[in-house]
């Protein structure tokens, strides 16, 4: 398609924005669908589940009592405090509710972070693989991300050792994601220390992603808010809580940036949506948790079903990914180039999985993601397919 002429010449950072390649890959798989094709999606990083029905019930009260207009820009301040009480209850943990702040998404959230801790013409360090629209979210406030590879001998996680070494007089702010996208692995308790004490020393900010607490398969989750209090942590209700589409995450500051993170709300989105707000307040009741607890054991299954079945067919996976829903597996045993197998997996095999170009630049060659999105009957289909294609040559 020719794209029309502009009366005016956009802003450089335009240009200089990425796409996401995985929404090209699904275009594609559902052009396949479309045409009659059967496809196994492991590629998005959406749960399958829909809405849970306490929230959903939630939802529509809100609207029928006409729960419709602005809301404070920080948030509901009963969302802020039930927030602040599930940090108590799940880690322990004593968050003021006045340190966090109800966002349009986790994207809101780590919009609103770059926005508070990072200037023109300053780095952000973001290790990779990682989640690609990090990169953009620094580029949109002007500062320049930094990407720092990280493999699995240390579990795909930023080393508060690696980053003393790559911190500089330009670098702002270091961005880490625990529960990792694309790789499942977390952060330790003492890497969450040492990553604190480094930013501490170094007068820069620390951000850690927590939107995928909660799906967690082994042990204790440690959360930013215990082992690294002055962070800006960011979460999200679309992963654990299954509110995708209702767009709502928060965002925690550490204490004296109160007043600067709601004048930026204030000016960038005023508020974030308000039914989806009052629907949100429902994550937090006894029904709702049994629901996404069950969903959490059927992630559990899943991972634990497709971890050795991806192994078993040549793929390597370092480690056992704790959380999340994703595997991130080395292919290199088996194609020569991630990319090209990710399209003859969809075209001739009828499976999609995300090519390592959207989470790094080290060697995206060498990397395919694999979401346990899908069903575990799915899930079995497409290991299937799998064998069977690489069976084929």
């Amino acid at each position: 398609m020719t794209e029309a002429r502009l009366p005016f010449t956009p802003a450089v950072r335009v240009g200089e924005v990425r796409p996401f390649h995985v929404m090209e890959l699904l275009r594609r798989a559902r052009e396949l669908e479309a045409a009659g094709q059967d496809i196994v999606h492991m590629e998005i990083g959406e749960p399958d589940f829909a809405t849970a029905e306490p929230v959903v019930e939630a939802g529509r009260r809100a609207l029928a009592e006409g729960r419709t207009g602005y809301l404070p820009a920080a948030g509901l301040p009963a969302l802020r405090e039930a927030i602040a009480g599930h940090y108590a209850a799940e880690y322990g943990a004593d968050v003021s509710p006045e340190r966090i702040f109800i966002t349009p998404g986790a994207s809101g959230a780590l919009t609103l972070a770059m926005a508070l801790t990072a200037d023109p013409g300053r780095e952000v360090l973001l290790p990779e693989p990682g989640y690609p629209c990090n990169r953009n979210f620094a580029t949109v406030v002007n500062a320049v991300p930094r990407p720092v590879p990280v493999t699995g001998d240390t579990d795909f996680q930023l080393t508060p050792e690696r980053a003393a070494r790559e911190v500089n007089a330009a670098t702002a702010a270091i961005l880490i994601g625990s529960p990792a996208n694309p790789t499942g692995t977390m952060a330790a308790p003492e890497a969450l220390e040492g990553l604190a004490a480094l930013a501490d020393d170094r007068g820069i900010a620390l951000m850690v992603d927590e939107i995928y607490h909660g799906l967690c398969y082994t042990g204790r989750m440690a959360s930013a808010v215990v082992h690294a209090p002055q962070a800006l942590v960011i979460n999200s209700f679309s992963k654990y809580f299954g509110m995708t589409g209702w767009r709502l995450g928060w965002l925690v500051v550490p204490e004296g940036l109160e007043t600067a993170t709601e004048r930026l709300i204030q000016n960038l989105y005023i508020n974030a949506s308000t039914p989806a707000q009052y629907a949100a307040l429902s994550c937090f009741t006894p029904a709702a948790r049994e629901i996404f607890e069950a969903r959490r054991e059927a992630f559990r299954e899943r991972r634990d079903f497709l971890l050795p079945a991806l192994r078993e067919l040549g793929f390597a996976i370092p480690g056992e990914p704790a959380g999340a829903f994703y595997l991130y597996a080395d292919v290199s045993a088996l194609a020569g180039d991630s990319e090209a197998l990710a399209r003859g997996l969809l075209e001739r095999a009828g499976v999609a999985a995300t090519p390592g170009l959207d989470f790094e630049s080290a060697a995206p060659e060498r990397h395919l993601r694999f979401a346990y999105t899908t069903g575990l009957e799915r899930l079995e289909e497409g290991v299937e397919r799998i064998r069977r294609y690489l069976a084929a040559g």
